[in-house]
């Protein structure tokens, strides 16, 4: 039985683009100025992963975890790392179907 990896690949070379649960949180890093741009969180071990996922889920909370609710700089600012992420995967292949398939 394989393990799995203790150290995490970076999201240029995640899996469907980086639309992964790590992905996410790390353009959200971005989106809030917890990390710069071009840090990927290549080699990161789970537990800093998982530090960096509860300060991002502090700046949501921030805005009741909608997009919608961000001042404008930071709808922006989403807008123009996330958009060009999803295009990207989408062109590689990722449709994000599972994302989305328990909302039947």
């Amino acid at each position: 039985m394989a393990s799995r990896p203790d150290r995490y690949v970076g999201i240029d070379n995640d899996i469907n683009g980086g639309m992964t649960t790590i992905g996410k949180i790390i353009r959200d890093a971005w989106v809030f100025g917890l990390i710069p741009e071009t840090e990927t969180c290549k080699n990161w071990n789970l537990a800093g992963i998982d530090s960096l996922l509860q300060k991002v889920n502090t700046e949501w909370d921030k805005y009741g975890c909608l997009v919608s609710h961000l001042p404008p700089e930071l709808a922006a600012r989403h807008k123009q790392i996330h958009d060009p992420a999803i295009a990207q995967a989408r062109a590689a292949g990722w449709s994000g179907e599972h994302e989305t398939d328990y909302e039947e």
